[in-house]
């Protein structure tokens, strides 16, 4: 007699049962106080972790924050080159690919910032700084 292999499905009472759920696949802060938290609760208090021990994972959070720190302060600086860019091209004759992929050619008679990204006002429409093409350089004295 064969017998078919079935496989378990994970069952919490009171919860729903979700086949969806897709894991994370980096950990947060969170997760990571998370699992301290819960390893220094089941620790047996007879036998604690060494500071030897505890060195490596305090270190991983060290790093941790620095990487979320320093990816918050190249965006910051991302967002103020793009800033400083656009000012520079006040004044300046500039071609920009529209929506429909046409080329417009005009003066950049301003710059206005939509929802922290500075767009360029090129005859009196407002331009993506990506949609840039070319700059011409300003007419000598």
């Amino acid at each position: 007699m064969a017998v078919d292999s079935v496989a378990p499905v994970p069952f919490v009472i009171g919860t729903p049962v979700s086949q969806d759920r897709v894991p994370s696949k980096s950990l947060t802060q969170n997760d990571f106080l998370k699992l301290l938290v819960a390893q220094m609760t089941q620790q047996d208090p007879l036998n604690p972790k060494s500071d030897v021990e505890m060195i490596p994972q305090m270190v991983s959070f060290t790093q941790l924050e620095q990487s979320k720190s320093m990816q918050s302060d190249i965006a910051s600086l991302r967002s103020q080159q793009e800033i400083l860019q656009a000012n520079s091209l006040l004044g300046r004759t500039v071609e920009i690919q529209d929506e429909s992929k046409a080329k417009v050619t005009g003066l950049v008679t301003a710059v206005q910032m939509e929802a922290g990204t500075p767009k360029l006002v090129v005859n009196g429409t407002r331009y993506d700084l990506s949609n840039l093409l070319s700059i011409t350089p300003p007419a000598a004295n």
